[in-house]
């Protein structure tokens, strides 16, 4: 073989070689793309998953950062409230994982490469942070105690602004690669997908949520309105009627109080006029029916007039003056007439009356006149229940009636309890329904319950609830503003 025999050799295998070494160069280009490709990949999967968490997207970024670029060390950091805060972070040892934890949160102002990136939303490195010229000395310290010489920081951007960054640390000097900056760049705009991801969707929550919120008190509205458009016709109707009625009661009560009082005289006109004996036991036996029939219209109509009493105070607003009032005496004397009163419609009635009093309970701006309706209602009702346990127990049995306040700082607190009969869970969803009653007829007009929520909510803007337990007792509880939240509404007695 010739000289240019052999020339030909060594040119084809030095292009053989040039070849050789462009195919491992495009061999590791390749792998190093497709690695970055399942980086972004798994990132974009990670933000797909964590919709509402952008935890575990930073994790994967800093991670993946550190590993692609040959760092030393990976950080994530978000800005919240002028300051840069340690999001994520991925180091080569527990030292330096120590030293980067101590020098987080910080200002927006100060000099670290990661506050300076977020500040000016602009990227910032260093090739080597021990022999380039414009270092401060407390960074070169910095830089040791962390283990690296180069360091790459680039901004996460939403509209232009840094709203956090992306920096990894290298052990050894040197210039980072477009390709490795891209990189980077390519992991912040995905890092600014997730929070925007996460805030849209808490946006989107939270506005869902109160839609939810608005649409339910917009229901809770109407259906308040349609109550108290229905209550304020039965209002109406109800006033009407008690009007219509009253005037005719009126005068029959004022006509059988006379008849009675025409009998007696009718009594003393025949007194000394002679008649035989069978007329005159006749005479004596109709007039004493006749009286008597009188008597039960005057105690029938009497009655009668209370229930249209009862119609016109339920039909009408609020009566007297709010003032400030002392509840432990407003309880007192409520109790004391309401125990008085159950005594004299039934003097063999007794009961235990139990008093807590909180001494810190104090005042409230209330209408006293009001609040006592409410009370004395509760309490005769309470009465009425011990009776009736009372009545039908076969063992021996102590009614009693407990009456408590409490001082609940802006409010104050009543309960009363009676360990009576107690209401049927039937029974407790309609007692408060204006006409509903489980009492005799002649005994309750079923207004009372409803009177005293109307007193207690509308008026005077507090709560009333009720717990109770068939056969064993029944609690009513009163929370009543101090301040004067009393209805404008007072309408007049028609």
């Amino acid at each position: 073989m010739g000289i240019a025999g052999s020339r030909k050799i060594e040119e084809l295998e030095r292009e053989l070689q040039r070849t050789t070494a462009d195919n491992a160069n495009l061999q590791t280009e390749l792998t190093i793309a497709l690695e970055r490709q399942s980086v972004t990949a798994k990132i974009l999967n990670v933000i797909a998953l964590s919709r509402t968490n952008v935890q575990p997207v930073f994790d994967v970024i800093s991670e993946s950062s550190r590993r692609l670029l040959g760092g030393e060390t990976a950080l994530v950091t978000r800005v919240v409230n002028d300051e840069v805060h340690l999001a994520a972070c991925t180091v080569g040892s527990e030292v330096g994982d120590a030293e980067i934890q101590a020098t987080f949160p910080a200002p927006l102002t100060s000099s670290g490469i990661h506050s300076r990136v977020a500040f000016t939303s602009t990227m910032a490195f260093r090739t080597d942070v021990e022999t380039e010229p414009d270092v401060p000395q407390p960074v070169k310290y910095m830089a040791r105690a962390r283990g690296y010489r180069s360091i790459i920081v680039v901004p996460m951007l939403r509209e232009g602004v840094a709203i956090g960054t992306i920096g990894v640390s290298r052990a050894e000097p040197g210039v980072f690669s477009d390709s490795q900056i891209d990189l980077l760049n390519t992991f912040a705009d995905q890092a600014v997908i997730a929070i925007e991801n996460a805030r849209l969707f808490e946006e989107v929550q939270a506005r869902t949520t109160q839609l939810a919120r608005s649409l339910d008190d917009l229901r809770a509205a109407q259906d308040r309105l349609v109550q108290t458009e229905k209550l304020t016709s039965l209002g109406q109707l109800t006033a009407g009627i008690a009007h219509e009625i009253k005037n005719p009661l009126n005068f029959v009560n004022n006509f059988a109080a006379v008849s009675v009082e025409l009998m007696d005289e009718v009594n003393d006109a025949f007194a000394p006029v002679v008649l035989p004996v069978d007329v005159r036991d006749e005479f004596d036996e109709l007039r004493g029916l006749l009286k008597d029939n009188l008597r039960k219209i005057v105690q029938h109509g009497k009655r009668a007039d209370s229930i249209v009493k009862n119609m016109l105070l339920h039909s009408r607003g609020v009566g007297g003056e709010h003032r400030p009032t002392d509840i432990n005496g407003l309880v007192e004397e409520s109790l004391n007439l309401a125990y008085h009163g159950a005594r004299a419609e039934k003097p063999q009635f007794n009961a235990t009356l139990v008093r807590n009093f909180d001494p810190e309970a104090g005042v409230a701006v209330v209408f006293p006149q009001e609040i006592t309706r409410v009370l004395l209602n509760l309490m005769s009702n309470g009465f009425y229940a011990v009776a009736k346990r009372s009545s039908e127990s076969q063992v021996e049995f102590e009614p009693t009636l407990n009456a408590s306040t409490r001082n609940c700082g802006d409010d104050v607190e009543i309960r009363i309890r009676d360990n009576g009969v107690g209401i049927s869970p039937e029974v407790k969803d309609k007692m408060f329904n204006p006409f509903f009653t489980t009492k005799p007829p002649g005994e309750g007009t079923g207004l009372g319950l409803s009177m005293s929520h109307d007193i207690i909510v509308k008026q005077h803007g507090g709560r009333i609830d009720v717990e109770t337990e068939p056969g064993e007792f029944t609690e009513f509880t009163i929370l009543l503003p101090r301040g004067s939240n009393i209805s404008s509404n007072r309408g007049s007695e028609p």
